[in-house]
Parts: C-alpha cells; structure tokens; sequence
C-alpha cells in the first residue's frame, strides 16, 4: 500500500515546484544577455562561472598586481577621506559609508538627470523626462520601476570630474590589485510604482539580496543625489558576506537569492540600511549580497562608478540587458 502525502508535504512538494519554475523562468530571460556577453567576450563565460567559488575567487585574487606609481595626481574632491582607512575597513567588512559630494558636485549632477530624458526599466523604447513619471505610464501604459541614462550620464561634466577623481581610482587600486580599471557609470532613478511586475523587480535589482558577477573582482562608489529615507529605496548591505558563500550559493547559476535564507546563512544583525542627505556617497565589494530597496513616497536618484580587473564591455552600456 502505497503512503498518501499529507497535507504538508504537498503543500511543500508545490513551493518546490512553483520555485523551480520560477528559477528556469528566471534563466531564460537572461539567455539573450548571457549569449551576447559570450559572443563579446568569451573569457565571460568562465568567470561567470567560477566566480562565484571561493576557491576560484580566492586563487584570481593571487593576481593582484601592485599598485602602479601615478605622477602629477589632480587634487580630489574628497580632501579629507584616507585611501588606506577606507581599504582596510572594505576589507574587514565589505563596505565603507562616510565619502561626501561637495553640494555643487551633487546638484549639478542632479539639475542634469532632472531636466534629461531617461530610459524606464532598461528599455530605450519608454523615454521620459523624470518629472513625467507618471504621465509616462500612462502613455507606455505600464509600471515603471526605474529611469537609466545609459550614455547620457557622459554629457554631464560633473560625472566626468567624479569619474575621474584620483581616490576614486587610489581606492580602486589598492583594494583590487594594480590593474584595476573603472568599467561602469551610470545614472538612475528608482521610482514609487504600483503594481510593477515580478521580472521590473528583478531587473531593477530591487528587493531581493544578490551579489554581482560582472567582473572577477570588482568594487562600486555608490552617490545619492536626493535625499534618502526608509521611504524612498535605501542600499542595504550584508557586512562580511563578500569574505564568505555557503556552498549553496556556490553552486547556483542565480545571484538573487530570498531574504529570509541570505539572512539565516550571513546574520540579520549584519544588515546595513544606509540612509541620509544628498551626496552621500558609500562603497562596497559588490560579491557581498545587498539590495536596492523599493521606492514607496520619493523617487531614488543614485550615481554608481565601478572598478573591475577585465576590459569593459563595448557593446552595451553599463552591462545594458538585452532584452527581448
């Protein structure tokens, strides 16, 4: 006689495979990115792969080179940060909190994404401006989660001085190895939406702990540009995940992983929630899990500058998704 499931188990058997399904549905709407990625670059592939290992992380990080000696270094905004305070504490914990944009740095560049017209939730077909958020889904008729500059964040000259800050690239090396190099910039909103669908969500990185794959080793400066409250989609960091991956975020070909099991694995207590004024400006190695929390009231705009060890893609702009 064979045993029936009970309740429970059933119930358990369907979570699995709802869970499945979602994770297979998941994959394939970045098999366009991937194969474009590979057909690009096909070392991608590899480290894609690997990447998420420590054992292989653990033996690319051998090959940090020495930082290269730079004459006539240009005076930074950051007058006051310490290169190697800043590095130790990234080391020990993954994140540093505390750079600080001059106001004029931060409002130029905030003037600018206010009166440019954005790119919403990736894609260049739904063009607005910012302040027509809410016009714009009712003319794409749809959620819009976030509003990307793509290129257009190189027609600000605040971003280009900020890209070219040398503590910016003196941290970068120093915590990467000698051949770092920047390799993303971008400018974006995360805007208060109703009902945006599950794959916006996931796109836009919001709500859901992940870690980033983009390169071998990696480290991103993060800026606000408006002030940021529990209101308004703040960063959260995981303190101490970059240094450490159970094996079942190894062994897994996804990033985002729920909540309740990144916490129970890496500690609640070790979530950051970082808020505060404009030109707050933070940095973290990005193999550590975080998340961008969901606007509720006030839109988000933020500024990233990444650093990696491998050349930057030149087929899209900040890692632009392809998107079917």
């Amino acid at each position: 006689m064979t045993d029936q499931p009970t309740g429970k188990s059933q119930a358990a058997s369907l979570e699995m495979v709802a869970r499945n399904g979602s994770v297979l549905r998941r994959i394939a709407v970045r098999i366009p990115t991937y194969l474009a990625d590979i057909r690009e670059n096909p070392a991608w592939l590899p480290m894609f792969l690997l990447a998420r290992t420590m054992p292989a992380r653990k033996a690319h990080w051998l090959g940090a080179k020495a930082v290269r000696r730079h004459e006539n270094t240009a005076p930074s905004i950051f007058p006051t940060a310490d290169c190697e305070q800043i590095v130790d504490t990234l080391r020990a914990s993954g994140l540093f909190c505390g750079l600080a944009l001059p106001t004029s740095v931060h409002e130029e560049i905030a003037r600018f994404a206010q009166q440019t017209p954005c790119f919403g939730n990736f894609s260049r077909r739904l063009e607005f401006l910012p302040e027509d958020h809410s016009q714009a889904e009712q003319r794409f008729n749809r959620s819009i989660l976030s509003g990307h500059y793509f290129e257009r964040a190189l027609q600000c000259e605040a971003v280009i001085a900020l890209q070219r800050d040398p503590l910016l690239t003196d941290i970068a090396e120093h915590y990467l190895g000698g051949q770092a190099k920047m390799i993303t910039t971008r400018i974006w909103w995360s805007f208060p939406t109703k009902a945006a669908s599950q794959a916006d969500m996931r796109l836009a990185s919001q709500d859901k702990y992940h870690f980033d794959l983009d390169d071998w080793r990696m480290l991103k400066f993060f800026f606000y540009l408006t002030p940021v409250n529990e209101d308004s989609g703040p960063h959260v960091y995981l303190l101490g995940s970059h240094k450490r991956r159970i094996l079942k975020h190894q062994l897994t070909l996804l990033v985002g992983h729920p909540a309740n099991e990144v916490l129970g694995a890496y500690g609640a207590n070790n979530a950051v929630t970082i808020m505060g004024e404009a030109g707050l400006g933070f940095v973290e190695d990005p193999f550590g899990f975080h998340m961008g929390t969901v606007a509720k009231r006030s839109p988000r705009l933020m500024m990233e500058i990444g650093f990696g060890v491998s050349r930057p893609s030149r087929r899209r702009f900040h890692g632009e998704p392809v998107i079917r």
